[in-house]
């Protein structure tokens, strides 16, 4: 195999792991019942993938080889533990034998658990036991991202808005907990699921916003990603159908992914909200997210009860959905509800999105000192999109030089190909003057 080849298979390796990764952890915990020793054997297959397909080819089914290598690992440390176990019992000779042929059985009954499985989907499993609340809310959700979702440190770093060391440090830290206070792989049920719910509704709502803007690579989306956390949404939905947060995620996650064929043309560049053919948007899943939201409403009505982020989120997105043109969105009531939204969830983030309402509801110059009012929020520091919203403010005030000042530092910040060539685009767009 000459060096170039080797180079694909190794993109390629690299690709599939980050789509077939969270299922094969999941797999794995559920016969090891314990997610970071899951974790580290997942990696030994994929050390042994990098090792033997260069050389030998990339197997016909190759998420299936992984996921086989990663069990293998795990059913022989399972061998190893349940042997050491053995000479440490100061037992007698009978029933040390009687012990040594219940090990086949043993390892026959995970096997079988595995291959039949439970009640709750594995990912969902993992889901829950990386929110244990054994662990701080940051790092239940950046435990769950690098799992589940796939994403390395430096994007969930991104996503967090915090230097790279921190997260590093939460994820390590983190295994370390579940490990030392054993907790179990299993979806909590009873009173102990309520604890659970915030930090799960987080982490399905971010892994979304990875795979719909992807904060690294060639590709401005990952659409896999996206119908994972629908999927994983829609089972958080039965699990607390009460829950008005739990539809209203559904609502957001639907109607958000209606777009999706829209937001790349043909040759996967980027297409903007504004820019987009609305007659490309899913109205399936437009419908069933404002039915869903209209249920987030009810039960938030019934229980006397604001509505949450994700139900404020929703109701943004479904402002655009009704909108058949793009000149028909209501932003004076989005800014409303970007309003509301800043009540129940302060951040730097929903201000800048409430800026760009403003704009698009008043005027750039109404907006422009919304945004400069952030330009020194260290959370905002190396955050692309707010140099980028206020150079399509300055370039829309007829303030080019200023606009490709703001344009050259977002491009600076970016790290996704697709969102750099968009960028480039509208620094050439610009006038000269």
């Amino acid at each position: 195999m000459t060096m170039a080849d080797a180079a694909a298979t190794h993109r390629a390796i690299d690709a599939l792991w980050r789509l077939e990764s969270p299922r094969i952890v999941a797999a794995v915990a559920r016969l090891t019942r314990d997610v970071p020793l899951a974790e580290e054997l997942a990696q030994d297959a994929l050390v042994a993938a990098l090792e033997h397909w260069p050389a030998e080819g990339v197997p016909a089914n190759p998420a299936a080889w992984l996921t086989a290598t990663a069990k293998n690992r795990a059913l022989d440390r399972l061998r190893q533990l349940q042997m050491a176990d053995r000479k440490h019992q100061e037992i007698g000779a009978d029933l040390e034998a009687r012990q040594a042929h219940r090990v086949p059985d043993a390892l026959a009954e995970l096997v079988l658990r595995e291959e039949q499985g439970g009640i709750a989907d594995d990912l969902l499993r993992l889901v829950f036991t990386a929110c244990h609340p054994v662990l701080s809310r940051d790092a239940q959700v950046a435990l769950t991202l690098k799992l589940l979702g796939g994403l390395t440190t430096p994007e969930i770093a991104r996503a967090f808005l915090v230097p790279e060391p921190t997260i590093a440090q939460r994820i390590v830290r983190a295994k370390r907990s579940l490990t030392a206070a054993r907790v179990p792989f299993e979806v909590p049920t009873g009173d102990q699921l309520a604890p659970r719910l915030a930090a799960v509704l987080e982490v399905i709502y971010l892994i979304f916003n990875e795979g719909y803007v992807a904060t690294t690579g060639a590709d401005w989306t990952r659409p896999a990603l996206c119908d994972e956390a629908l999927r994983l949404a829609h089972m958080l939905g039965e699990l607390a159908p009460a829950l008005s947060e739990a539809a209203g995620l559904a609502a957001l996650l639907e109607i958000q992914a209606s777009r999706l064929a829209a937001r790349v043309d043909a040759h996967g560049r980027p297409v903007l909200l504004l820019d987009q053919d609305r007659t490309c948007w899913d109205r399936q899943l437009i419908g069933r997210g404002l039915a869903a939201l209209a249920r987030a409403e009810a039960l938030a009505q019934q229980q006397g009860t604001p509505l949450g982020p994700y139900a404020l989120q929703a109701s943004i997105a479904a402002c655009h959905a009704r909108a058949e043109r793009a000149e028909d969105t209501d932003w004076a009531r989005i800014c409303a509800l970007y309003d509301a939204l800043q009540a129940v969830q302060p951040s730097p983030v929903v201000a800048l999105n409430r800026a760009v309402a403003v704009g698009m509801a008043y005027g750039p110059a109404a907006a422009l000192p919304l945004v400069e009012a952030l330009a020194d929020d260290p959370q905002l520091a190396s955050y692309h999109l707010l140099p980028s919203v206020q150079a399509d403010l300055l370039a829309r005030l007829d303030r080019p030089a200023e606009a490709r000042a703001q344009l050259e530092r977002a491009l600076a910040l970016a790290t996704n190909g697709r969102e750099r060539e968009l960028l480039q685009q509208r620094l050439h767009a610009l006038p000269d003057r």
